[in-house]
């Protein structure tokens, strides 16, 4: 739980910090370019309906329509909340996930319905939608067209758990839909908890006569501002301070607790520092190691953390470590000390889809299950919903954790321009090497000729230096003589050439 919580507002960006025990655990970003639509709800028209995928393409108003599953129509699926709930589902829905329903008896083209973002567009994949609303409070989520009601698996006292559903069953009216009663609500008061329930009930009633009103498509509802986001779902007993940079944004923040959660107020700060308050927090030197592949654990030992597009790979290593005796337990050692990193980092680099951790062999059965045990122990402290299978033989660890947005990484940076984001670039003995042979690839057209060769500096002092052999033999062997031209703009992959006239100007470059 986050101890303290650091609000930094520029005009066009919005960075909220969790703080616990002095170390960034979670950081979330906006931009005023690219604001998130998370959880927004829209009028949405279908216009294409798949059946050989069970899905539909939905307009909803952005710049790629969005993907709706057919298990996304109405049936509870608590997996889309950010708090583990226990809570049955209806006999009747299980047909949704049997096959027994399909999309194309649900919806049509050219139907208009109410649907809401679970997943923000990622790549070239538009968001994703479901047509089973959620609307968010610090104690409560409202579900308008379920019935239920569930309990965070996070309460853990059974005389609690008992309490507040039926309190909220005596508050509920009639035919009022679903709720989640939220882990905060278990020291909430009645008072509370009734005050976000009615407010609840009026945001529905609203978002219902702003869909009739409104034009399709377009949205209905969006979420709050991210550091009111935040604060609703992060806030805990455990924050006693919440520091902000922004008059406005901390103005609204005491707003917020003072009709969300009595007192709590008291707790916000207004940052006055001369030292921008990332800085003065050491948060910029953090995100900035965020970037970074490679993480150092403080035996020594490193995880590198590699993103790709279809999963991300984390390598165990014992690095530095070398323990004392005994192998096997240096291994361990080092393994549980990865575990519990792994977590933080995929908590704070917000990653997400198919994860494989290759952790060190270890020979030992007991020793692996310590291992994914711990893993499984430190990922309950992770909102986000997470599966994790056991270690294989070859010490492989696969997992899953739900994707709702972009990693930090690609939130923060972009594809490396100079090597088109692969990650790696041709050598340069490699492009000279390319050179030679296309040259001599050409030669019944440059035999007995000179020619200018355009090429990189790198390139350009492997050429004149170790690899000068080249140049003489495609003089020696091929009658080809070459005049190097250093080009300091040209890329270490490119090349030209041309050959030298008489009248010492240039034929039309080749390469």
């Amino acid at each position: 739980m986050a101890d303290m919580i650091l609000v930094d507002v520029d005009s066009f960006e919005t960075r909220v910090a969790l703080i616990e025990n002095s170390s960034l655990r979670e950081i979330f970003i906006e931009r005023e370019s690219r604001r998130s639509i998370m959880n927004n709800i829209y009028k949405g028209r279908v216009i294409r309906v798949l059946p050989g995928m069970q899905s539909a393409f939905v307009e909803i108003g952005l710049n790629r329509t969005a993907f709706l599953y057919v298990s996304e129509i109405s049936p509870i699926d608590p997996s889309v909340f950010q708090d583990e709930i226990e809570m049955e589902v209806d006999p009747k829905q299980k047909k949704y996930f049997s096959g027994e329903i399909r999309i194309q008896d649900l919806v049509k083209e050219g139907q208009e319905i109410l649907v809401q973002v679970i997943r923000e567009p990622i790549g070239d994949k538009g968001a994703q939608i479901t047509t089973y609303l959620t609307l968010a409070g610090r104690y409560l989520v409202y579900m308008p067209e379920a019935r239920q009601i569930g309990v965070s698996r996070k309460i853990e006292n059974e005389k609690d758990r008992h309490r507040l559903r039926k309190l909220v069953e005596s508050l509920r009216p009639e035919g009022a839909g679903g709720f989640i009663i939220r882990t905060a609500s278990g020291r909430a008061s009645d008072n509370e908890i009734k005050s976000e329930l009615d407010y609840l009930l009026r945001l529905w009633g609203e978002i219902k006569d702003k869909a009739l009103r409104s034009p399709c498509p377009s949205p209905v509802y969006e979420e709050p501002a991210l550091e009111l986001r935040v604060i609703r779902d992060y806030l805990s007993p455990e924050t006693s301070r919440i520091i902000v940079n922004d008059k406005s944004s901390f103005e609204r923040i005491q707003e917020f607790l003072r009709h969300s959660s009595g007192g709590q107020e008291k707790i916000v700060e207004l940052w006055t520092g001369s030292e921008p308050i990332f800085e003065h927090f050491g948060i910029e030197l953090e995100l900035d190691k965020a970037l970074e592949k490679r993480v150092w654990l403080k035996s020594g030992g490193y995880i590198v953390i590699d993103e790709t597009e279809a999963l991300t790979s984390i390598d165990v290593n014992t690095g530095k470590y070398v323990g004392t005796r005994d192998f096997e337990e240096t291994i361990l050692k080092t393994n549980l000390e990865a575990a519990r990193e792994i977590v933080d980092q995929l908590m704070l680099r917000n990653i997400g889809g198919i994860i494989i951790i290759d952790f060190i062999d270890m020979n030992r059965l007991k020793n692996r299950e310590k291992v994914i045990n711990v893993l499984k122990e430190e990922l309950k402290r992770d909102k986000a919903k997470s599966v994790v299978v056991r270690i294989s033989e070859i010490g492989l660890t696969e997992m899953t954790r739900k994707r709702t947005s972009h990693s930090l990484t690609r939130k923060l940076c972009q594809p490396c321009p100079y090597c088109e984001g692969k990650g790696y670039l041709k050598s340069t003995r490699t492009i000279a090497y390319e050179i030679y042979r296309e040259l001599v690839k050409n030669q019944a057209g440059l035999a007995g000729k000179s020619i200018k060769l355009y090429i990189n500096p790198m390139v350009a002092e492997l050429l004149m230096g170790e690899e000068k052999r080249l140049l003489l033999q495609l003089e020696k062997d091929h009658r080809i003589k070459v005049n190097i031209e250093i080009q300091d703009t040209f890329h270490q992959e490119q090349y030209e050439y041309s050959v030298i006239t008489d009248s010492s100007s240039d034929e039309s470059p080749g390469g």
